[in-house]
């Protein structure tokens, strides 16, 4: 598929990720430990957006029901959740974030 533009840079905070719409999917860009990460942003529990979660270091707490990812793996770590979520690599272009939606996982 390739490489899309998501969001410069800046945008993304470690406190606060970035909800990209890329084609049909929504997918959440992380910040931890100055690294970029990408994932699917739709809790597969109950449909919210991850991304609008809670953030503590590489993991996100979906803000409705409190299933909990990894963000760096997709690995949910605590039901509600489901399933694990896909992850997608991530690279800094300039000033732009860019995400290639090949699953990694």
């Amino acid at each position: 598929m390739g490489w899309f533009s998501v969001c410069k840079a800046n945008y993304v905070k470690p406190d606060f990720p970035f909800s990209a719409q890329v084609d049909e999917q929504r997918i959440g860009i992380y910040l931890v430990d100055g690294e970029y990460f990408a994932m699917e942003d739709i809790c597969p529990h109950a449909n919210a957006l991850l991304s609008q979660g809670f953030t503590d270091g590489a993991t996100i707490e979906c803000p409705l029901h409190g299933a909990l990812f990894d963000v760096r793996t997709g690995q949910c770590l605590r039901e509600p959740g489901d399933r694990d979520l896909a992850t997608y690599p991530v690279r800094v272009n300039g000033d732009q974030i860019e995400v290639n939606l090949e699953v990694e996982k």
